[in-house]
């Protein structure tokens, strides 16, 4: 976590203009490598990098959210530490990128969340809220009842509904307007051009098969040590596969209740069962990878600062899902209100923390990706100039 002092030179950077340490780190980084370019075919860092030969804070933002963090560069890197370069352009991107979501946040004054956004506060945000809905059933002493009409009569859809519609959307819209910005202040250095057809598909491509996660060479990441692996990029996909199947249960079960008037519980090979069930195995199994990986990583592969933001992101998906999977084995007892207050404790959670934590890398990083096809297919400004 930054201290008081790192923010407010920040703060005075941003507010002069002048870059802050994280991103003059970056430039200075990003020149040597301009100059060396032995890593020019590893992910899509290095080809944008040689399209330049100034790197201004807007680069560097641009450049820090092509990074997938795979390690390669570092480990190929005859410059890296203990060199008196010490280039370690994994670490550097990922202090740089952390600095993008506090500085595109909106509305800006909630960007410091992300400096608080760690493990403990998001699960302790989880079982906060999970213990106000308890007592609440307490209360009215229907906490270990049997409900008859499954979890919707512990808790009426339609109140569930107006809970967390305006969470969701405020999150998505906080998300949206921010990344909105910072592809607007990435338009005039990545080209005039809007997006088109052609570049969108492939930026897509690239998210959606984690393109840059190979190691460089199809070898896979280094995680703690200098041996390739495919299981980071194996995990991640577990993990945001498993999570859309997730959000594609929810969607189908609203259509099924308001546009078919087919209310919940629903059979097991009824199409939200059947994503909901195997979106939740696949996000359980992801988020148990990529928290293993994450506590084993070496330190000189990212941001040590932002570990905790890291494991809190992954113990509120590693709660809903599991959580949600109980709900299935609690059905038709007396623990099912309490493993659903549990669940829904987690998913508010979550909600919550969706524009200030690190779901923020995968939209962000999209953004980029984006602008990065769009470049490529302009004309090449150092071209233009020495003609």
């Amino acid at each position: 976590m930054q201290t008081l002092d790192e923010l407010t030179r920040q703060a005075r950077a941003l507010a002069n203009g002048e870059p802050t340490q994280a991103e003059a780190e970056g430039a200075r980084q990003m020149q040597i490598c301009n100059a060396c370019r032995y890593c020019e075919g590893f992910c899509a860092v290095f080809p944008a990098m040689t399209r330049r030969l100034s790197f201004e804070p807007v680069d560097v933002h641009f450049l820090a959210n092509l990074c997938h963090n795979c390690g390669a560069c570092l480990h190929a890197c005859q410059y890296a530490p203990p060199h008196e370069f010490a280039v370690n352009v994994p670490q550097a991107m990922a202090v740089v990128r952390g600095q993008t979501y506090v500085d595109y946040a909106w509305p800006p004054g909630l960007g410091r969340l992300y400096q608080r956004n760690g493990l403990t506060l998001c699960v302790a945000l989880a079982l906060g809220l999970a213990l106000f809905m308890a007592l609440a059933l307490a209360a009215r002493g229907t906490l270990w009842m049997v409900p008859e009409q499954g979890f919707y009569g512990v808790f009426p859809h339609n109140l569930l509904v107006s809970l967390f519609a305006p969470v969701f959307c405020f999150a998505a819209l906080a998300l949206g307007l921010g990344v909105r910005r910072f592809l607007s202040e990435l338009r005039p250095g990545t080209g005039s051009a809007p997006a088109s057809v052609g570049p969108g598909l492939e930026a897509a491509q690239q998210a959606l098969t984690l393109r840059y996660l190979d190691g460089g060479h199809g070898d896979g990441c280094h995680n703690e040590d200098d041996a390739h692996t495919h299981w980071r990029r194996r995990f991640h996909h577990l993990t945001f596969y498993g999570f859309m199947a997730c959000f594609a249960a929810t969607s189908l079960a609203t259509l099924y209740h308001y546009g078919l008037g087919q209310a919940a519980p629903y059979g097991w090979f009824s199409l939200p069962k059947l994503f909901g069930v195997g979106g939740g195995l696949a996000l359980l199994a992801g988020t148990t990878g990529l928290g293993w990986l994450r506590l084993r990583r070496h330190p000189l592969h990212g941001d040590a600062a932002q570990k905790p933001m890291d494991l809190g992101f992954i113990a509120l998906l590693w709660l809903v899902a599991a959580t949600g999977l109980g709900l299935l084995l609690a059905r038709a007892t007396s623990a099912l209100p309490s493993v659903l207050v549990l669940h829904l404790g987690a998913v508010m959670a979550l909600f919550a923390t969706l524009p200030y934590g690190k779901f923020a890398h995968g939209v962000f990083r999209s953004a980029a990706l984006l602008r990065n096809a769009v470049e490529k297919r302009q004309p090449s400004r150092l071209q233009l100039g020495s003609d």
